[in-house]
């Protein structure tokens, strides 16, 4: 009669085992059903090329919606110019290379010619710039007497062409449209370009 009694334990505790041991294989399949995509390391700009240094491994559940790069692809998109400026962390996905797609809601791209020391010679597409106007008086004084400081705008440079004569490089930037007109509008010899520090060299 022990026997008898005891016999519903033991196959119970069979049962509890087994059920253990399926749901770890469950849980390791789940776990293992993972893959190691690209993100941005730092923010990128419009057309900056895409380079190792601009972006790190992370771990992503395969069936996260995404349609990320895979970490062992880097070197098939390596050299292709960012179609947008991205924040770091961003996930890097093959929509986000190519063809510059700019500007985005807020955003216009104004085009000013310069001329040489106007501009770093190696200003390239995707620099963060600084986009400095100088005041209209050469003396830095106004009508009223008051001394006139220059503006300057943070912007992102989206192409550089330098014109059949050589002695005109026209840079487009990309910025807020209100400063874009003011850049624009600004007369030829009063607008000079920086490139700042982190500026996607």
């Amino acid at each position: 009669m022990r026997r008898r009694r005891q016999l519903p334990y033991l196959l119970l505790g069979l049962l509890l085992v087994l059920g253990c041991a399926a749901g770890g294989v469950v849980a390791g399949t789940q776990l293992g059903d993972r893959e190691a995509v690209l993100v941005l390391a730092h923010p990128v700009g419009v057309g900056q090329e895409l380079s190792a240094k601009d972006v790190r491994e992370v771990s992503v559940s395969a069936d996260s919606g995404l349609t990320p790069i895979r970490a062992d692809a880097l070197s098939s998109v390596e050299g292709r110019p960012f179609a947008y400026s991205l924040p770091a962390g961003a996930v890097l996905t093959r929509e986000a290379l190519g063809k510059a797609q700019v500007p985005p809601d807020g955003q216009a791209v104004a085009a000013v010619g310069l001329e040489d020391g106007q501009f770093p010679a190696a200003v390239k597409p995707g620099n963060q710039v600084l986009v400095v106007i100088a005041p209209e008086n050469e003396t830095g004084t106004g009508a009223d007497g008051e001394t006139s400081s220059p503006s300057s705008h943070s912007a992102t440079v989206t192409d550089v062409r330098a014109k059949d004569s050589k002695q005109t490089t026209v840079i487009s930037l990309q910025l807020p449209a209100d400063q874009a007109q003011q850049v624009a509008a600004a007369p030829q010899g009063q607008v000079s370009v920086v490139v700042v520090p982190g500026g996607g060299q």
